[in-house]
């Protein structure tokens, strides 16, 4: 069976500048990896090649069993569940006029725009927009226009639209920024609950902190410099030496409950 993503020796440059230098990484169907670094190392440039939305300067990136550069990626993207905080997902003027709410919002996923196209909603995506709703926890907002939404409350929305068009993997680029404690536990718990109920979903989430790491994380990738410095089993991958090295600075580690905690060890 073709893996989720498989990225081979892969290189990306910009103007001159490497962002990721030789990957090689394998995901399969159904894993849930978490991808960890320091500023710059390389880990939202993977995510977007993940994505679909840049190509690798040398090597190779095969996404869902198709190679960028050889593949329709309109098609390709229906089929990867994005959640970034560059994304434009609702149009300014909907905005504005306090017109797009959150069920709005989540319609847009199945056509992935950002204004609503309303003759392409019919009553089975309205009723899929309101059960991912319910699934993240926030049910009671489909009818709160999304402006007037908490952080918190945007951050599982987004989610919800992302599942929108039942992608086969879903692609979460530090969705808890800006999110207060409460709200990041929220949303971690939403995403452990989807890890859960959808055994074939495959989740890649980028982040900073190890705190934000769900439960239901089964791998751990560990970036430094624009290399991969370990990647593999969450529970062999997320060690005192590894994120040590990886941070430059000497780490203690702990994991209570299948989530993980970091703090510097004083010399």
């Amino acid at each position: 069976m073709q893996a989720a993503l498989e990225l081979n020796d892969m290189t990306v440059r910009v103007v001159g500048r490497t962002l990721v230098s030789e990957v090689s990484w394998r995901v399969e169907h159904g894993q849930h990896w978490v991808l960890l670094g320091p500023n710059g190392a390389g880990k939202t440039t993977m995510l977007s090649v993940a994505a679909a939305v840049r190509h690798p300067s040398s090597g190779t990136a095969m996404v869902l069993g198709r190679q960028l550069g050889r593949t329709d990626l309109r098609e390709l993207r229906r089929e990867i569940g994005l959640v970034a905080g560059s994304q434009r997902l609702v149009d300014e003027s909907l905005l504005e006029e306090e017109a797009a709410t959150a069920l709005t919002v989540v319609l847009t996923g199945h056509t992935g725009t950002s204004a609503p196209l309303w003759d392409r909603y019919g009553d089975a995506e309205r009723e899929r927009a309101f059960r991912l709703l319910a699934d993240l926890g926030c049910k009671e907002l489909a009818d709160r226009p999304f402006q007037v939404c908490s952080h918190g409350e945007r951050a599982r929305i987004r989610v919800a639209r992302a599942l929108m068009a039942d992608p086969e993997i879903l692609l979460l680029d530090e969705p808890f920024g800006g999110l207060d404690l409460p709200a990041r536990e929220d949303l971690i718990e939403a995403i452990e609950d989807l890890a859960r109920a959808r055994a074939e979903l495959t989740t890649v989430l980028v982040t900073h902190h190890l705190e934000e790491v769900p439960a239901t994380t089964t791998h751990a990738l560990l970036m430094k410099d624009t290399r991969v410095v370990a990647a593999g089993p969450v529970e062999e991958v997320l060690t005192g030496d590894n994120l040590s090295d990886c941070f430059g600075r000497p780490l203690r580690i702990d994991s209570v409950d299948g989530r993980w905690y970091a703090r510097a060890v004083r010399a």
